[in-house]
């Protein structure tokens, strides 16, 4: 996504409920990759929630099993978009298939037991939430600087070689910076360039990683991608990026 005025792209960007749509629509090997690419996307923050909510590997393996088969069989057909966010779609349908579990057994789930204090003892679907959020906000990061460095590979800019490494050496300044990066780059760099286009990766950082939280939502504007980040604890890093968009 470039800079300036992006208001119009967010809302043009494909959301899973397209890839949902097409999972049960159309010709079958058209089907077939939809439901793949949904499964592939989505399967870390699937079963991050599966194993925070029966707290058992086995058990989390089963189910994740039985969504992956659901979602296959096009179990999701009555999915609403209205509801606005994917994510809340996935927690919703998953909340279902561990309360099918847990009826099936005749039970309910299992207190927690790592902690002596009862207090601070947290209910498995509190757990489930919290791992959930944290695994589809490293999923989020992850895909953008994977778009990042598809950018870098297209326009021969090297936004994404200069901030992963920057991320792996966060006190590295100066003469210092610039040289291991020249090394890198094979040119020589003077550290005021090596800042200025830092800066330029950062800030197209942030317009990839508003372009990836819009497509999880439903018609995607600038507000409903605020609120989103804001949520997930993004929204600090994307502030400007999202002020671009409006």
């Amino acid at each position: 996504m470039g800079q300036g005025n992006h208001h119009g792209r967010l809302s043009q960007i494909a959301t899973p409920w397209t890839d949902l749509d097409q999972a049960h629509a159309g010709t079958l090997p058209a089907l077939d990759a939809a439901r793949r690419r949904l499964l592939l996307r989505y399967s870390p923050a699937v079963y991050s929630y599966l194993i925070g909510a029966v707290r058992d590997p086995d058990i989390a393996d089963d189910l994740f099993q039985e969504f992956a088969l659901r979602l296959m069989r096009g179990a999701f057909r009555r999915a609403d978009p209205r509801r606005g966010r994917f994510r809340d779609f996935l927690k919703t349908a998953l909340s279902h298939l561990v309360t099918d579990h847990y009826r099936q057994q005749g039970r309910g789930p299992l207190p927690y037991r790592g902690s002596p204090d009862p207090a601070a003892d947290r209910s498995p679907l509190t757990e489930a939430e919290e791992r959930f959020a944290e695994e589809w906000r490293a999923q989020l990061i992850d895909r953008t600087f994977a778009a990042l460095a598809a950018f870098e590979q297209r326009t021969g800019q090297p936004l994404h070689t200069l901030l992963d490494f920057r991320v792996d050496n966060p006190d590295l300044a100066g003469a210092d910076l610039a040289r291991q990066l020249s090394g890198r780059l094979g040119r020589e760099l003077s550290a005021t360039w090596v800042y200025k286009h830092l800066h330029k990766a950062r800030q197209k950082f942030a317009d990839l990683l508003v372009a990836e939280v819009a497509r999880t939502l439903d018609c995607p504007g600038a507000e409903e991608v605020g609120q989103e980040l804001a949520e997930l604890g993004l929204l600090r890093w994307c502030q400007p990026a999202l002020d671009r968009s409006r």
